[in-house]
C-alpha cells in the first residue's frame, strides 16, 4: 500500500465517507469533522504512519489537501 493509499485510507475510515470523497474534505466541513473528529484523525494518522505530528502541524491540518503538504516534510519523511 503507498502512503497516499494509506492517507485516503485513514481519512474515508475516520469520516465515513468514500475514499472517493475524501479528497474535498476539510475542517468543519463535514459534521464528523469536529475538534473530537480532528483529533481522531491525528491520532489514526501518528497510529498509520507510525510519526508524531507537532503541535502546530496538527492545528494547520484542515483539510485533505493541507494534510498532505504537512506530511511530506521532511520531517515525517512521507511521499505522496
Amino acid at each position: 500500500m503507498t502512503d497516499l493509499e494509506k492517507y485516503t485510507k485513514v481519512f474515508a475510515e475516520t469520516f465515513d465517507v468514500n475514499e472517493s470523497e475524501v479528497e474535498k474534505l476539510e475542517y468543519q466541513g463535514i459534521e464528523l469533522w469536529d475538534s473530537v473528529g480532528h483529533m481522531s484523525l491525528i491520532s489514526a494518522l501518528e497510529e498509520a504512519f507510525d510519526i508524531m505530528l507537532d503541535t502546530d502541524d496538527i492545528i494547520e491540518l484542515s483539510s485533505f489537501e493541507k494534510g498532505k503538504e504537512i506530511l511530506s516534510k521532511n520531517a515525517y519523511g512521507i511521499k505522496f
